[in-house]
């Protein structure tokens, strides 16, 4: 999109400056034609000054600067040029500027006063393409310059966020790694009862299963940016992969006494997908509708025209979040003061999705007494711009 706006704003600056262009040389020849070279013709005349030479008014003064620049060289040198430059135009190129009130000196100064009037006017003749060249060169200089500005400030920003992400993270995966250290010295010294062994024991799993998730999911998402990544996109029935999906989480909303309501077709919903990166998008939204839909909550699955829907009676997302909830690294302050979430999740699937040529979204006003939805849109023949194996 942002190539396109460029091209269309280039293409109509464009076409603004040779219209100006146009515009002052029209105006430009009008001149010319009704005041300057009458004026000129009558001054010439009261002088009885003459001017020979064939050709148009661009090439006369051209002649007559090729001349000039010819004379300033030694006297043998500059007959030896103008002769080559007489035979090389013909009978055409002499230039002859005389008057019977100009002689000698006066002679020589009124063709050096001559050559420079002509050279003037067609100085001003260039001036619209000169002036127009400038312009055109500042406009494009400025659109660069704001261009790479936007693009300074949005690398500062992501690393920023990139920053305190990585903060995070290593705080998150350096708390669970000192309960891991602190339990399992209290194991290894015995100093531990039986029934705190366990307790021990299951909270040294629970924290090596966070360090887990995180580390999956940092590599998930760089795996995703990394160049060479390609789906390996086969022809598949999208209800089924997603009835799989909900069912892998059924345990875990029970758990947290979520009802949870499927509405997936019994028939077939073909769709060309990379089955394990679509079924981890779908568990990617579904997590998230676990660890922030609230206890004794509500949460919705639906598949209707290859849109899959999660919907769920949570907490509302902030709209000024909810801009820029797509983005690598973003977490609501919420989250981020609670250590919910990495902040990777949502931009792992969105990043799934725009490869296989859909699109995620978020649904603030979904209805049906949800306060949110997340909506994947399949195309119903996917034909991805990214490779595919």
């Amino acid at each position: 999109m942002q190539k396109k706006s460029l091209k269309w704003f280039l293409i109509k600056n464009f076409m603004a400056i040779l219209f100006f262009i146009y515009i002052a040389e029209t105006l430009l020849g009008i001149l010319y034609r009704q005041l300057v070279f009458p004026s000129l013709t009558e001054v010439l005349e009261l002088q009885q000054i003459t001017v020979s030479s064939g050709g148009s008014l661009f090439l006369f003064m051209i002649r007559l600067l090729l001349f000039y620049l010819v004379s300033l060289l030694p006297s043998g040198a500059a007959d030896y040029l103008q002769g080559i430059l007489t035979d090389m135009a013909g009978d055409s190129m002499p230039i002859r500027i005389s008057s019977p009130f100009y002689q000698g000196w006066q002679g020589t100064l009124l063709t050096v006063m001559f050559l420079f009037l002509l050279l003037l006017l067609l100085g001003l003749s260039l001036l619209p393409y000169i002036a127009g060249a400038l312009r055109y060169y500042k406009i494009v200089t400025l659109k660069v310059n704001e261009l790479l500005e936007e693009e300074k400030e949005r690398q500062l920003a992501f690393d920023r966020k990139r920053s305190l992400l990585l903060s995070d993270i290593a705080h998150d995966i350096k708390t669970p790694i000192t309960t891991i250290c602190g339990y399992s010295k209290a194991l290894s010294e015995g100093v531990a009862s039986p029934e705190k062994s366990r307790d021990y024991l299951d909270a040294i799993y629970g924290k090596a299963m966070r360090i887990d998730e995180l580390i999956t999911l940092l590599f998930e998402y760089v795996k995703l940016d990394s160049e060479g990544f390609c789906l390996h996109k086969k022809s598949g029935d999208l209800a089924e992969l997603l009835r799989e999906s909900v069912a892998a989480f059924y345990t875990d909303f029970e758990e947290k006494h979520i009802t949870l309501t499927v509405d997936i077709p019994e028939y077939p919903v073909p769709c060309e997908m990379d089955s394990l990166q679509i079924e981890r998008a779908a568990a990617n939204l579904l997590t998230n509708a676990l660890r922030y839909g609230k206890d004794g909550g509500r949460v919705l699955v639906r598949l209707k025209n290859h849109t899959i829907s999660v919907a769920d009676n949570g907490r509302a997302i902030d709209p000024d979040f909810a801009a820029r909830i797509f983005e690598p690294f973003s977490r609501e302050d919420t989250a981020r003061t609670t250590k919910e979430g990495s902040g990777l999740g949502l931009s792992i699937t969105a990043k799934i999705i725009e490869m296989h040529g859909g699109k995620l979204s978020l649904n603030s006003s979904f209805g049906e007494g949800y306060t949110k939805a997340f909506q994947i849109k399949m195309p119903e023949s996917s034909r991805s711009q990214f490779p595919v194996a």
